[in-house]
Order: C-alpha cells, then sequence, then structure tokens
C-alpha cells in the first residue's frame, strides 16, 4: 500500500497522480446519492426519498464511497473519511457518538483514509499506511478486534500494516493483504469466514492458503473473490444459488469453491441473495435470488450458475444491493434494475426493472455502490 501522506518519494507521487490522490491532479469528483432517505442516509439533509441522482453538497473531492444497510461512508481525495445515516444504537458512523447524522460528517482530522467498506451495522477501512480500521456493531466479532464490545470510533485491528482492501458484510468481514493472502472474521453461521468451519471468529483468520487474491467482496451470507489470475470462488450460504455453483438446493460452503474453470473473472460484488461480476472482456454476469429482478436477465428466475446480461462487451464495473443492481459502462454511463421501491434505482420512477435502464444522460459516472435501499455513486470530472 503506497504511502499517500507526509512526505512524498518521487514513485509515490507517482502513485498519487495515477490514484487521483496528488493535489491538484485530479478532476472535480462529485458524490450522488438516491433512493430512501430515512436516518440521512442519502446526506442531503433530510430524510427524504429521491428517484433520481442528487449531488451531495457542495465538495469536488470524492475518491469512493460505500453504501451500507441504512448509512453511508466515503473517503476523499484528501484522505479524508466521512460518514452520514443511522448511527444508533452502535456508533457505526465512527464519530464517538450514536447520534444519526443527515449530512456527511468527518470522522476525526487524519488525512491518510485510503478504502472504507460499510456492511449492515458496522463499517472497515483501511488507510494509506496499509493499517486496518473498524468500528461499529461488534456483537458477533465483525470488528476483528478480539472483543464482542461496540465501537463508536474507529479501532485499529491488530498491528499490521500490509492491508490492502477490506469488505464489510452483513455481519463479516473479509479482507485482503497486499502479500495477496485472505482473511476473514465474524458471523461464520453458514460457513461465510471461509476457514472449513461454523464457528463464529473475533479475530482474522486466514483463508486457504492461496497468496494471489486480489478482491474480496462480503455480502448478506456469502462471500466472493477473485484472483489475481482471474479465478472466482465464492463460499458461504446458498440458499438462492447465489454462490453460482450450478447448486439449485442448499448446500453452504464453508471453504472457497471456484466457479468453473475460466480465468477472465475481473471485478465481483456480493449482495444480500445475489452476486454481479464484470469479466476482463467487458461482459457482465449476475447469479443467485431474482425475486426482484435483480439479475437483469428480464426474468424472476432464480439462477444458480452465472448468466451473461445481455451481450454487451462495455461493462466496467458492477455492485450488488440487497435486492438492485447498479453498474457503469466503459463510456462512464450508469445503468440500474431491479426492485425500484424508494426510487432506489434512480430512473425517476419507482417501478421495478427487469433489465438494466440508463440512469440520467451523463456519461461521467466513476464508481457505484448499491445499498439496502439506496444508492451512490460518484463522477469525475468537469459536467455536472
Amino acid at each position: 500500500m503506497p504511502n499517500f501522506s507526509g512526505i512524498w518519494n518521487l514513485k509515490e507521487q507517482v502513485q498519487a497522480v495515477g490514484a487521483y490522490r496528488w493535489p491538484g491532479a485530479f478532476p472535480p469528483q462529485r458524490l450522488y446519492s438516491w433512493g430512501e432517505g430515512s436516518s440521512g442516509r442519502l446526506g442531503h439533509n433530510s430524510q427524504t426519498d429521491f428517484s433520481s441522482p442528487v449531488q451531495v453538497g457542495a465538495l469536488t473531492t470524492w475518491s469512493q464511497v460505500s453504501a451500507g444497510h441504512t448509512h453511508t461512508a466515503a473517503v476523499t481525495t484528501f484522505g479524508e473519511l466521512y460518514a452520514w445515516g443511522d448511527n444508533s444504537p452502535d456508533g457505526r458512523l465512527g464519530d464517538g457518538t450514536t447520534i444519526d447524522r443527515s449530512s456527511p460528517v468527518q470522522i476525526g482530522a487524519l488525512t491518510n483514509w485510503y478504502q472504507v467498506s460499510a456492511g449492515e451495522f458496522h463499517t472497515t477501512s483501511v488507510k494509506s499506511d496499509g493499517t486496518l480500521w473498524a468500528w461499529g456493531l461488534n456483537s458477533l466479532g465483525q470488528l476483528g478486534d478480539g472483543t464482542t464490545a461496540d465501537k463508536s470510533s474507529p479501532v485499529q485491528i491488530g498491528g499490521l500494516t500490509t492491508w490492502s482492501q477490506v469488505a464489510a458484510g452483513f455481519t463479516f468481514t473479509a479482507a485482503v493483504k497486499s502479500d495477496g493472502t485472505l482473511w476473514a472474521w465474524g458471523r461464520n453461521n453458514h460457513g461465510q469466514v471461509g476457514n472449513n468451519s461454523t464457528i463464529d471468529i473475533n479475530s482474522p483468520v486466514q483463508v486457504g492458503a492461496l497468496t494471489n487474491w486480489t478482491q474480496v467482496s462480503a455480502g448478506q451470507s456469502h462471500t466472493a473473490a477473485v484472483t489475481t489470475g482471474g479465478e472466482l470462488y465464492t463460499w458461504g450460504y446458498n440458499g438462492y444459488g447465489q454462490l453460482g455453483q450450478n447448486i439449485s438446493y442448499i448446500i453452504n460452503r464453508s471453504s472457497p469453491v471456484q466457479i468453473g474453470a475460466l480465468t477472465n473473472w475481473s471485478q465481483i460484488s456480493a449482495g444480500e441473495f445475489h452476486t454481479a461480476s464484470v469479466k476482463t472482456d467487458g461482459t457482465l454476469w449476475t447469479w443467485g435470488n431474482n425475486a426482484n429482478r435483480e439479475l437483469g436477465d428480464g426474468t424472476i428466475i432464480k439462477r444458480s450458475s452465472p448468466v451473461q446480461i445481455g451481450g454487451l462487451t462495455t461493462w466496467s464495473q458492477v455492485s450488488a444491493g440487497s435486492r438492485h443492481t447498479a453498474a457503469i459502462k466503459t463510456d462512464g454511463t450508469l445503468w440500474a434494475w431491479g426492485e425500484g421501491a424508494s426510487g432506489r434505482l434512480g430512473d425517476g420512477t419507482t417501478v421495478d426493472k427487469s433489465s438494466p435502464v440508463q440512469i440520467g444522460a451523463l456519461t461521467n459516472w466513476s464508481q457505484v455502490s448499491a445499498g439496502d435501499q439506496h444508492t451512490t455513486s460518484t463522477t469525475q470530472g468537469s459536467s455536472n
């Protein structure tokens, strides 16, 4: 993990420019949200629902955002951390209180936050120095600090400085280290931790022996991850076929199982009971529950194996929420499908959609995150 704080050497400066984290070297990056507004999760200083994207505040330095169950967290290009939404009674926002916030509130004054992930009732983050932090509900050990006590402010998980990416699920967490190893902890009743057991774990435990993991995603009770070689693995609860292992009945997996033999999986997102992924060829694939049309294949049929969504090869990123899905294409357009209640799709309606529909006309969307009943996304560039 490169150090994007303090005195930067030339290599770190180059990395910072490439990551849009060098002051003055990045274009404006705005943040938008829509869907259910209760508890202030949209960040619009209200609890009003919005069925179309609405800009969050006036900042134009947003780098990455994560929509949780009823709260949202985001980091800026300057390494600042913000959170808003539901904060009671566990302190999942991390501001030292249990008070709901309807507008973004900065968490501390540090400027070395790098990546954040909002789960059901807890939040996790990796700093630019490679340290791992967590806060919020901890009754099942999902924070990973060796206790089951809730934390209303960020606490460091261990003393290592080798964490590169973290994913907060429903009541568990998974993370990847810079050495390519995969770790998980928290609720494990369906084997979602992946350590070949169903015993809850309150500290990080290594998942298998592979050292080529590149990205992990934690859903409701299942986990999905891809390797540097483009292999896809899933494990945990399989009640809706969300593991994609071509099993139409409930067989849970407590260890990673590879999905097919393909080596072109690129990005993965585990939702509530469905999973979505983009391949290196730009194709989009989904599987699992489809009762709310969250797969986007034009049906309401549950799928226990990956099914391609349309024939396009221009998808770049996908995010699976609770009962809806959102994705961005290489042309910068934003698309969504699934349950439309509360306006979470962003197409100006509250109607379910069984196939991808374009959200607005902007062509500079850069990252999207689908939560439970709301969606957040960033844009990059001067177009507004």
